[in-house]
């Protein structure tokens, strides 16, 4: 897959392919982790998006085109749902310390148009993968604020200081991700 490139912090420049990458940091990406009970933890990301809140809904809810564009989402595809709703299947990868990391969830998603998208992992590689997509139009100007809260428990397989840290950093590589797609659709 080709996906557009969005770089890490302080790495801005072509990459090998040539494609110009946008450093994170120029991104203005918020991100917060709280720990809830156990080993259950909540991550949010904040981006502001300088397009209007229909052309934002309509990236987030093109689900078999998500692996085109976010780095670490190798396949998203819509799968049959048993009773008619939304049902999507994504499977993750990402490489810690030279170990290949895949994670699958099969998520129920729920459309409040224009302003929720919602999620629950019904069957996958976590014991719990919840939360939701928010969309906030920005008075005066035609922008959107995203806001993407992950609620997530990992299974005993997986250290959770390792997870809450690669999905802190991965929730701001797919915000710029998604921020970058609008500018090359929308522009």
């Amino acid at each position: 897959m080709n996906h557009p490139s969005v770089a890490q912090p302080d790495a801005p420049g072509p990459n090998e392919a040539g494609v110009t990458s946008i450093p994170l940091a120029a991104m203005d990406i918020e991100v917060n982790t709280a720990k809830l009970d156990g080993r259950r933890r909540q991550i949010t990301a904040t981006v502001q998006i300088p397009h209007a809140i229909e052309n934002v809904w309509s990236i987030l809810t093109d689900y078999g085109k998500l692996a085109d564009f976010i780095p670490s989402l190798k396949q998203s595809r819509r799968i049959d749902h048993p009773e008619d709703g939304i049902r999507i299947e994504q499977i993750g990868s990402e490489s810690l310390l030279k170990v290949k990391f895949c994670a699958r969830v099969v998520l129920d998603m729920v459309e409040s148009f224009p302003h929720c998208l919602s999620f629950e992992m019904v069957e996958g590689d976590f014991k719990m993968f919840c939360g939701e997509w928010q969309l906030q139009p920005l008075e005066g100007n035609g922008a959107t604020e995203l806001t993407y809260t992950l609620r997530v428990w990992p299974s005993r397989l997986m250290p959770v200081g390792m997870i809450e840290k690669r999905l802190s950093k991965g929730l701001q590589v797919n915000l710029a991700a998604i921020k970058q797609r609008a500018d090359e659709l929308f522009g």
